[in-house]
């Protein structure tokens, strides 16, 4: 199924259906720190920093449907840090399982010398083993653990830095 996705830079019209996929993972408590559900309106700001030329936010698409969203964000936020991305991959509930994360994988990958990227990192809760297992599959390793600094329904959690040099 992979075979048939296209990846495109994410269009304004794309965002609820990339805060629908996000609101998505937030009663599963294995994905984001959010624990209320997001608005468009809310996220309007985010998506207007991202930029195909320097910090692209992509869509993976099943015909016109929005199977799954890539994002990557400045690290950090100093100038010292512009080779060093934040990825963050969200994938919609039909279609985990089909290779979408993987294949977003391989164009982030793809797109890091273009746009002068050397170095992914991304922030995974512990026990997010599936998300994990996709990022260490494409050689991506811990390179820091913050332990119990997140709280989800009374439970702490670790939070695992994880990178991976281009």
């Amino acid at each position: 199924m992979a075979s048939l996705f296209t990846i495109e830079f994410a269009a304004k019209a794309d965002l609820p259906a990339i805060v629908d996929i996000y609101n998505s993972t937030i009663a599963g408590r294995m994905v984001t720190a959010d624990l209320n559900p997001v608005t468009a309106e809310s996220r309007l700001s985010w998506f207007e920093e991202h930029d195909p030329a320097h910090r692209p936010l992509w869509v993976m698409k099943d015909g016109s449907r929005v199977a799954a969203w890539m994002s990557f964000q400045s690290f950090y936020g100093r100038p010292a840090y512009n080779a060093t991305v934040e990825v963050s991959i969200y994938v919609h509930e039909d279609y985990r399982g089909s290779g979408a994360g993987s294949r977003l994988i391989e164009k982030a990958l793809e797109e890091c010398p273009r746009l002068e990227v050397s170095n992914l990192v991304g922030f995974v809760f512990g026990h997010n083993d599936p998300s994990l297992g996709l990022l260490r599959k494409f050689g991506f390793e811990q390179w820091g653990l913050l332990p119990g600094v997140a709280e989800l329904d009374g439970i702490k959690r670790d939070l695992v830095i994880v990178g991976r040099k281009v």
